[in-house]
């Protein structure tokens, strides 16, 4: 593939330099930020070779490129200007007449990005030493686990510290600020403190001490208030001073707002869409499975999937275990099993090799390829994917299986059903629901899909 060729005709086509605002990338997407998202001529860019479809969503242009996008965005980023390892941001005016998802999305994707692929790491390496350890192959006061478990329970233990840099750099601040934030929330005494459930003042104002390792949207709002603060505090500080003195005034502002106001009352609120997800998932669990493993990937072609990430991620940080993303695995095997389905039926060698590449990045847990390759083009795949999901879902549902731990999709999904206590009723549900979920889109796709079906226009 000349990615270099697809960056040029992309560029022109959404309207050239002058037209782009920003650009970054996802798993499978280039994501533009643009100055008039009516200049585009779609049509034209979903047939330059290598694109594999267009949307348009949460305020971003998005040209869907499949697993090998960095490869693109870093010619993109060569004919922009963009320093190479330069995460753009998204600038957003405040009289763009954004909407308030809209910008609430950006925010979000935005920040959590940046780490999903170190966070998906450290989960998987968590979930084998949980199942090491149910085997009885691994002693938890062995050497080895302690070592590798100091980073993947690390990581997510000092989480405030980690996207109080990456929300710092999303809100144009001082990452370091924010790094100090997140630590002062995990510091060591407070723990501590509030493990013994000592009580502390702050200037004779009483502090309402919380949990905030692993947490997620203390720290972000945290941030946000850091970053508000630092700028008008430059805009006063004389610049000789500035380099120590902003931060100090910044610090000084933050830290404690955030231990009395920020903190309890963003840790209230994550327990809330915590409880109501939760609620939401009690209230029927079957049906809930059902829907949302039928369904869920319709909403990754609107590119909307990573504004749910923080609640994912929220549910796994304040109960230890999520049924919802549970669920939501099965939808990855199902459309790898279409895809692989497609394949086994097709004689031409294109689409051969369209559906088992397709496959086998499904099973790895990316599933655009598919969607926009096979699934959405000939029709019939996706709506065998909706139905082997769906099953998959609701004996997912049914079986109350559980992950407990944010990471890795379909194959690389499998250490994030073991239990830390023990293998249990989870791990044997992804087993269950994985296979019905393969296997049914499979069978379904070679039994209905004709070798000389033609893209639906």
């Amino acid at each position: 593939m000349d990615y270099s060729s697809l960056a040029k005709q992309l560029i022109s086509e959404v309207g050239g330099k002058e037209n782009i605002r920003n650009v970054t990338h996802c798993m499978t997407r280039l994501r533009f930020v643009l100055k008039d998202d009516k200049v585009p001529n779609t049509k034209n860019v979903k047939q330059i070779p290598g694109v594999l479809g267009v949307t348009i969503s949460g305020g971003q242009y998005q040209v869907i490129i499949g697993t090998e996008v960095s490869k693109a965005y870093d010619k993109v980023c060569e004919i922009l200007g963009i320093q190479e390892q330069q995460t753009p941001e998204e600038i957003i005016d405040d009289n763009e007449k954004a909407g308030l998802f809209n910008r609430f999305f950006k925010l979000i994707s935005g920040i959590i990005f940046p780490v999903m692929g170190v966070m998906a790491a450290v989960g998987i390496m968590k979930g084998l030493l949980a199942g090491l350890t149910s085997f009885n192959l691994l002693s938890t006061e062995n050497g080895t686990y302690q070592i590798l478990y100091a980073f993947a329970d690390g990581f997510f233990y000092f989480l405030p510290i980690i996207l109080g840099f990456s929300a710092a750099v999303k809100f144009k601040s001082n990452p370091y600020v924010g790094a100090t934030i997140g630590a002062a929330l995990v510091y060591p005494n407070i723990v501590t403190l509030y493990n013994e459930g000592t009580n502390i003042t702050f200037m004779k104002i009483p502090v309402v001490l919380t949990s905030y390792g692993n947490s997620v949207f203390p720290i972000i709002a945290a941030v946000a208030l850091a970053a508000y603060v630092e700028r008008r505090v430059k805009k006063v500080v004389p610049s000789s001073v500035q380099l120590f003195l902003t931060p100090f005034i910044t610090l000084s502002i933050t830290v404690p707002l955030t231990f009395l106001v920020i903190g309890p009352i963003m840790t209230y609120i994550s327990d809330i869409l915590a409880s109501s997800t939760q609620a939401i998932y009690g209230f029927s669990p079957i049906i809930t499975g059902i829907i949302l493993g039928a369904f869920w990937q319709l909403v990754v072609i609107f590119g909307l999937h990573y504004a749910f990430i923080p609640i994912l991620i929220n549910n796994i940080a304040t109960m230890g275990e999520d049924p919802i993303n549970a669920i939501l695995n099965v939808t990855v095997f199902a459309l790898a099993g279409a895809a692989i389905g497609f394949a086994l039926k097709q004689k031409n060698k294109v689409k051969r090799s369209l559906g088992f590449s397709t496959g086998l990045t499904g099973l790895f847990g990316v599933t655009e390829p598919i969607i926009y390759g096979i699934a959405l083009p000939y029709k019939k795949p996706f709506i065998a994917a909706f139905i082997g999901g769906g099953i998959a879902g609701g004996i997912t549902a049914a079986m109350n299986a559980k992950m407990f731990g944010f990471g890795g999709n379909a194959l690389f999904a499998a250490p994030l059903f073991i239990n830390p206590e023990g293998i249990d009723v989870s791990f044997t549900a992804y087993l269950i629901a994985s296979t019905i979920a393969f296997f049914v889109p499979l069978l379904l796709t070679y039994l209905f899909v004709s070798r000389d079906d033609e893209l639906v226009k």
